[in-house]
């Protein structure tokens, strides 16, 4: 019996998968745990056409993060810090303070994309990097005044 897996199931397949197993795991197993349904024509046509737009989907974002990417590359970013009579900084920059003035320079990006090797504590220049996608990774210049 040709199932279509409405979720992953171990040692079978992944969610989307169309598989080949016995009418009796079918019937007591995947159905009755809403694992699995028939793969009829309609459904296998409905899952096609899901992936087409998933996929379009994630080459959407892709080609958005390298243009991201081209217009972030090799800009510099100011962070004014408090400092004390001394010139020692009141705490550390972080990538939150990094990402909300890339966010304010025009180029939207969450905390959670900025990598810092750790908090910045002293003023000078430093480099960050600024993951926009699975396998792209920009380098920012922090210069903390």
């Amino acid at each position: 019996m040709k199932v279509l897996l409405l979720a992953d199931v171990k040692g079978q397949g992944k969610k989307g998968d169309i598989i080949n197993v016995s009418d009796g795991y079918a019937n007591n197993f995947l159905f009755k745990r809403g694992l699995g349904v028939v793969a009829t024509a309609d459904k296998i046509n409905s899952v096609e056409i899901h992936n087409k737009a998933v996929e379009k989907q994630k080459a959407e974002e892709r080609k958005r993060a390298e243009e991201n990417a081209a217009r972030l590359k090799g800009q510099t970013v100011r962070i004014v810090a408090s400092t004390g009579s001394q010139g020692k900084m009141y705490g550390s920059v972080t990538n939150k303070e990094i990402a909300d003035q890339l966010t304010a320079m025009g180029f939207p990006v969450e905390k959670k994309q900025v990598i810092l090797k750790e908090p910045i504590r002293q003023k000078g220049n430093y480099t960050a990097s600024v993951k926009l996608y699975a396998e792209i990774t920009v380098t920012v210049n922090v210069v903390v005044e």
